[in-house]
């Protein structure tokens, strides 16, 4: 069974998706760290991220696998293991920008339906239930209040050494909003049989149990 979790920046998409994978003993899919090595990539080739042609032919050079130990997602490019640079300011830039290029999309279709095939998957970014697993057993689209969305990110900037205004933040927040929603290629939408859950209120935990009640469900 594969569950797909998508949502904006902020509504707990990436927490909520560890936590109901360790709940079923599934395996944890971080799509977006896919376009993050790919954005690092990049960085590392003194590539500008919005270089659509630079980008797409950097990628007839690299190769990007995820590997799983004990439940642990690595990611490795060209063979080596990145997974710890992939959370820097400038990658995380980066990769908002390079995951609108429709050729970086494409071509990290086949890798993430790939690690889906042998199924116990809990998949989350942001267009999991429409393109990447449009046949996912359950679909949940993440929602939040765009204040709720704001100080969340602030409080994780914060907590990861980066203290900007929460002005800046939220800029951020609705620029990257903004670039999800719009693109050209699968852009940021509810799949059509996906379930709303609005987490301005809920903890993860709580969250997670209207997931498991719907999926043990069925409904």
């Amino acid at each position: 069974m594969i569950i797909a979790i998508d949502g904006p920046a902020g509504v707990g998409k990436s927490t909520v998706a560890k936590l109901l994978a360790r709940r079923l003993g599934y395996l944890y899919l971080d799509t977006g760290a896919l376009y993050r090595a790919v954005a690092w990539k990049a960085l590392q080739s003194r590539i500008r991220p919005a270089d659509h042609a630079q980008v797409a032919t950097l990628l007839l050079t690299t190769s990007i696998h995820m590997q799983f130990h004990q439940g642990a997602m690595q990611v490795l490019v060209d063979g080596f293991d990145v997974t710890g640079q992939l959370r820097t300011p400038e990658v995380t830039a980066a990769a908002s920008i390079v995951s609108a290029i429709p050729a970086v999309r494409e071509w990290l279709l086949p890798i993430q339906r790939q690690i889906g095939q042998g199924g116990s998957v809990v998949a989350e970014g942001r267009d999991i239930g429409t393109k990447v697993f449009p046949s996912a057993s359950f679909k949940f689209f993440l929602e939040a209040d765009a204040d709720v969305r704001v100080a969340r990110r602030h409080r994780e900037l914060v907590a990861a050494g980066r203290g900007e205004s929460i002005e800046a933040t939220s800029h951020d927040l609705s620029t990257r909003d903004h670039r999800d929603r719009t693109r050209s290629v699968d852009p940021l939408v509810p799949a059509m049989d996906a379930r709303f859950i609005d987490t301005s209120t809920l903890s993860p935990d709580q969250v997670v149990e209207q997931m498991i009640a719907a999926v043990s469900t069925g409904s």
